[in-house]
C-alpha cells in the first residue's frame, strides 16, 4: 500500500517542481509549444557544437543544485552547459555551468528575471541568456561577479525592414566556435493550422 507521499513513477514523472530559497514551485503543466521549441532551437545548436569536446548541454532535465553545501535548493534550468562531470551525479549537478538559458514563460518571467538571474550570477555562470517567445534575447556575461547586459535583441525577420535583424549571427563566449543565427533561436513558432 502506497504512503501518503507516494506516487506512482507516471505521476512523480509528470510532476516537475524547482525549490529556491527552501520555497517548492511547481513547474507544472508545461509552458506553451513555443518555450519547448526555442529550447530545443537553442539546445540543438549548442549540443552540435560540444560533439567534440568533454563539455555536455542539457535541456529542462537536470537540476542545477546552486548551493550544495548550505541546502538542498535546486533549479532546472532550460538550457544549460556543464563541463565538471565530476559534479554530475544521479539527475543533478552541483558544479557551475559555464551556460545557461532561460525561456520566459507567463508563470516564470519574473522568477527568471529575478530570483533565477541572482541564483546564476551568484553561483558564477559565465553567461546567461534570458529568451522571451515574442523575439527578445538578453545575454549577460558575468563581470567580476556581477551580471552585465552584454546584448540585447529584438528580433526583425522580415527583410523588408530597415531594422531587421534574423541574420545577426550570436555566439557563446566561453565557446565562440558555436554561432546561431537571431531568426535561428525563434525558427519554427508560427502557429500550424489544421
Amino acid at each position: 500500500m502506497k504512503g501518503c507521499n507516494d506516487m506512482g513513477m507516471a505521476e512523480q514523472e509528470r510532476k516537475r517542481q524547482e525549490k529556491i530559497n527552501g520555497v517548492i514551485y511547481n513547474m507544472s503543466p508545461s509552458p506553451g509549444y513555443k518555450h519547448g521549441i526555442i529550447n530545443g532551437n537553442i539546445y540543438r545548436v549548442i549540443g552540435n557544437g560540444l560533439k567534440k569536446s568533454l563539455c555536455l548541454a542539457f535541456m529542462e532535465n537536470l537540476d542545477f543544485r546552486y548551493h550544495p553545501e548550505e541546502s538542498d535548493d535546486y533549479v532546472v534550468p532550460d538550457v544549460m552547459v556543464i563541463c565538471d562531470r565530476k559534479h554530475l551525479k544521479g539527475g543533478c549537478y552541483s558544479g557551475v555551468p559555464k551556460f545557461v538559458a532561460e525561456t520566459l514563460s507567463p508563470s516564470t518571467a519574473k522568477r527568471d528575471r529575478l530570483e533565477k538571474k541572482d541564483i546564476y550570477e551568484k553561483a558564477g555562470v559565465g553567461e546567461y541568456w534570458i529568451v522571451s517567445p515574442n523575439g527578445n534575447l538578453e545575454i549577460y556575461y558575468l563581470e567580476n561577479g556581477t551580471y552585465i547586459l552584454e546584448q540585447s535583441y529584438m528580433l526583425q525577420d522580415k527583410v523588408e525592414e530597415p531594422d531587421y535583424n534574423a541574420e545577426t549571427e550570436i555566439c557563446l563566449r566561453e565557446f565562440p566556435h558555436i554561432k546561431m543565427m537571431l531568426g535561428e533561436i525563434f525558427e519554427g513558432l508560427e502557429e500550424v493550422h489544421m
